[in-house]
């Protein structure tokens, strides 16, 4: 993520939700970004109780949990987090691709941004250098869905500001 500007000065209300959708699937490794999405969005002035997580099976469960939240007008955003690993079938392309053009949808039907961090690797494999890499890998991921799910809803929340209806003035 090519960060332009920090996610710590935004100067978001106070008052919004955030909604983190997580697949169990390696679960050991998709809640370091957990971990490190409620650590960035502290600093960002949202504490764990601005925050609901919500657990599914897989990857594929993600869009449907998203859209009802999203469709509820409770949260600002709503991430995505899952590791999508490759089983030795072409499944793993279609449910990651799938997967993130349903968040994209929901996003654009809704207006609520979707973050996204479902991840899908080329080769895992369950050894110990690969599960540490991605260990580390999650937790970068989750921080900078953090800060793009910040900048989002700031920048969402400027355009919104610049388009809504100025009133007209008297004289014109």
């Amino acid at each position: 993520m090519n960060q332009t500007e920090s996610s710590h000065h935004l100067h978001l209300p106070a008052g919004l939700r955030f909604a983190f959708v997580e697949a169990s699937w390696h679960a050991d490794i998709v809640h370091q970004a957990r971990d490190a999405f409620f650590a960035e969005m502290a600093q960002g002035g949202f504490n764990a109780d601005a925050i609901d997580v919500f657990d599914v099976p897989g990857a594929f469960e993600i869009p449907l949990h998203a859209q009802r939240l999203a469709r509820s007008g409770r949260y600002a955003a709503v991430v995505g987090s899952a590791l999508v690993v490759d089983g030795g079938i072409y499944r793993h392309d279609f449910v990651s691709q799938t997967v993130v053009q349903a968040l994209m949808d929901v996003q654009l039907d809704t207006g609520v941004p979707m973050i996204s961090a479902v991840l899908t690797p080329h080769h895992f494999h369950e050894h110990a250098e690969h599960r540490k890499y991605f260990l580390r890998h999650f937790a970068v991921k989750g921080t900078e869905a953090a800060q793009a799910c910040l900048q989002t809803v700031a920048g969402l929340r400027r355009l919104d500001a610049l388009l809504s209806p100025s009133p007209v003035s008297a004289d014109r």
